[in-house]
């Protein structure tokens, strides 16, 4: 711990517990997960990922249509 205290050291913590997935991946290896929904899931997150990424795309190249 640094002079600041430990406030901004649990917020720090918390961020990059955070950009890190880790909450994430702790809940989603508390029951078993079937091959086949293991999968599924891949897909969907994939797909996920691929559709924000078009609208991030579309967003910089896109005029105003207005």
């Amino acid at each position: 711990m640094d002079v600041r205290g430990v406030e901004p050291a649990i917020r720090a913590f918390k961020r990059l517990v955070l950009r890190d997935g880790i909450l994430k991946e702790v809940k989603r290896r508390r029951y078993y997960e079937k091959p086949g929904e293991r999968r599924r899931r891949k897909i969907r997150e994939a797909a996920r990922r691929r559709r924000r990424q078009l609208v991030r795309e579309r967003r910089y190249t896109e005029e105003p249509g207005w």
